[in-house]
């Protein structure tokens, strides 16, 4: 019954939490929040981008306003301490020019030192964000100020333009929106300082150029996609989110192609960057996460991916899929202990674990520290309260297909039907051990007891089932008992309990079927569902007579065949159309979901119910999914798609 709670629940739960999260991270007022704090003074502001950053740590834009308003303040301990949080999970341009101003400024009145500290930064800034594609002006700005240095002798001018060439032909071949401009630029510098030398290089560096400018052109109808102002929320399924996803995944394809047929190191670089600045947007969306680390895994970079899924688990600390795909990295590695570690964080401290989590475990002390440990295990979990039916199964299921033990599957089964006696889903599942078993008079067994505990409305798929068991393995003195049984279990909250207890040929064509063979024709079919739905409103007030037929008519009127229903049914018992009889379908329902036997019915079915189901009316073909017995359906289903 706990079970059955949990599963209830677990929808309103689940939609409680999308509430919340839409609470917490509403865009619109944190835009507000940040434009007004921009209006205020520092000791005001400092702690609503604080507030802003908890909740938004890969915000770019919220970064730069943070250390844009200490700059102005002049405190630049707290700035460099804030560049220090922000700028490696954060590879945006305007915020990393904002940083090269900031050292640019600090070292300015520094002289040969300060040129020093400002060219190692320039370099940094472009080992990290100079394969943007709006990286140009940073070029420009760093040849700028190689330009700007002093050259006091030879030598040093030499060694000025040394460093000019090498940053122009770093710059040429990168695709960026200034690649054009650069070129020119590069054009001239070269032939200022030797046309002779000049013919010879930038005849070398054409076509990587040209290489570079195609490939611009390409990237660039994929940039356009993406949205850069986009904070990074938890996925709510709007279109907008849908689309932002659907133009990053596109970018990271891309990449992955080696568009400008660049080294393998670099163009891994050039990914692992696209991955960062996804990031940075789809920062709750653990597919990232996981494509991320898979990506470095495959890439031979197994402690890279260990990296990104230490980060992912930071970013996302509830996730149980990275958890259980970061376990299994680390266990195929033979990291035995990290991945023990991790599979205890999702037991925590076992008030709040869930079945899954034990079962889980289970299997991964079978696999690594065997039998007897999980055996331990299982004994100890199955006194917490948390313990669900599912962890009996799992276990049992492994002994038996692993350990080769059935006499200790048997046991643990048996040890769980004292406390999950009321689960239908359980006692299915002991069922099928014990087909596998082929022990037909224990399954006989399992079904009385479970039959004479469990009500009426819960045991519907347990009396298929044990039909279905008298069909195969009894005789027809027990067949047809065990049918008459079912009919009478459920008379007592049918309806109408004389139509239940009523024979039908549907049965006999339930009961001597057999997989996709039938003992009659389509024609037969379809007459005897017609007849099912004249015998079910027979009596009743509708539109159809219950005289003799004039003019030809047979049947009620606008009552499709059967024959040509353009589907496949699966279904094939008709304990399905008892468990119809029960509770009323909802007609507003039926082109989605399971009616009388129905699995997922097609358009071709709900068109013909459509007007009445909007109008809550009931019509004769809906009337006739209802009657009409499974096995007649999958039936035609099958005839049609043969």
């Amino acid at each position: 019954m706990a079970s059955s709670v949990e599963q209830k629940d677990a929808p309103e739960t689940k939609d409680q939490e999308n509430e919340t999260a839409a609470e917490k991270f509403n865009v619109e007022a944190a835009e507000v929040l940040a434009t007004s704090a921009q209006r205020l003074p520092l000791a005001q502001a400092a702690p609503i981008y604080e507030q802003l950053l908890q909740l938004y740590p890969t915000a770019a834009k919220f970064w730069k306003q943070y250390v844009e308003a200490n700059m102005a303040a002049n405190n630049d301990d707290a700035t460099k301490q804030i560049f220090s949080r922000c700028l490696l999970n954060c590879l945006q341009v305007p915020l990393w020019r904002c940083y090269i101003r900031f050292i640019r400024k600090v070292n300015e009145k520094k002289g040969a030192e300060g040129q020093e500290e400002t060219r190692k930064a320039f370099d940094f800034m472009l080992s990290h964000v100079g394969t943007d594609i709006a990286s140009g002006p940073i070029w420009m700005e760093y040849i700028t100020f190689l330009k700007s240095l002093p050259a006091l002798h030879g030598q040093e001018e030499s060694q000025r333009m040394i460093a000019l060439r090498k940053v122009y032909q770093r710059a040429i071949i990168t695709p960026t929106h200034h690649v054009e401009q650069l070129w020119r630029e590069y054009e001239i510098f070269e032939n200022s300082v030797n046309r002779q030398l000049a013919k010879g290089l930038i005849s070398e560096f054409q076509q990587k150029y040209n290489s570079a400018r195609a490939v611009y052109r390409e990237r660039k109808k994929y940039f356009e996609e993406i949205d850069w102002n986009m904070l990074a929320v938890p996925p709510t399924g709007s279109s907008k989110e849908e689309q932002q996803w659907t133009a990053w995944r596109r970018l990271l394809a891309f990449e992955k192609t080696n568009p400008q047929r660049i080294d393998s190191d670099s163009s891994n670089k050039r990914i692992i960057f696209t991955y960062e600045q996804c990031l940075m947007y789809l920062y709750h969306y653990p597919d990232i996460w996981y494509d991320y680390a898979t990506w470095n895994a495959k890439s031979g970079s197994v402690d890279a991916a260990i990296r990104v899924y230490q980060r992912a688990l930071k970013a996302l600390p509830d996730s149980e899929m990275l958890k259980y795909a970061y376990a299994e990295l680390e266990e195929s590695r033979g990291a035995i202990q990290p991945a023990r570690k991790i599979y205890e964080s999702l037991l925590g401290d076992g008030a709040n674990t869930n079945a899954l989590a034990y079962i889980q475990f289970i299997r991964f002390l079978r696999r690594n520290q065997g039998v007897e440990a999980a055996r331990k295990y299982f004994l100890d979990a199955r006194k917490s309260p948390n313990c669900t039916y599912q962890v009996y199964v799992a276990y049992a299921l492994m002994a038996f297909c692993l350990d080769k033990d059935p006499k200790i599957a048997h046991n643990v089964f048996e040890a769980g039907l004292k406390r999950f006696m009321q689960e239908p889903a359980y006692i299915l599942e002991y069922v099928d051990f014990l087909y596998r078993l082929n022990d037909d008079r224990n399954i006989r067994a399992l079904f009385e007891r479970a039959l004479s505990s469990l009500p009426p409305e819960k045991s519907v798929e347990v009396w298929k089932r044990f039909v279905q068991f008298e069909q195969t393995y009894g005789d027809l003195a027990s067949m047809l008992k065990v049918e008459q049984r079912r009919k009478e279990a459920f008379s007592s909250i049918d309806e109408d309990p004389g139509s239940v207890l009523e024979d039908s040929l549907e049965e006999v064509v339930s009961r001597y079927s057999f997989m996709d063979l039938y003992p009659c024709s389509t024609k037969d079919l379809d007459q005897l569902a017609r007849q099912e739905w004249l015998v079910k409103h027979m009596g009743k007030k509708s539109g159809v007579s219950n005289g003799p037929s004039r003019g030809g008519e047979r049947g009620p009127p606008n009552l499709p065949s059967y024959s040509n229903l353009p589907t496949k049914f699966v279904d094939s018992d008709t304990s399905r159309t008892m468990a119809s009889r029960q509770k009323p379908v909802d007609n507003t329902t039926v082109a989605s979901t399971t009616v009388a036997g129905f699995n997922g019915v097609p358009n071709a079915l709900s068109n013909s119910v459509g007007p009445l189901a909007s109008s809550g009316a009931t019509g004769p073909f809906d009337e006739v999914l209802k009657a009409t017995p499974p096995a007649l359906l999958s039936f035609f289903g099958k005839l049609t798609h043969s």
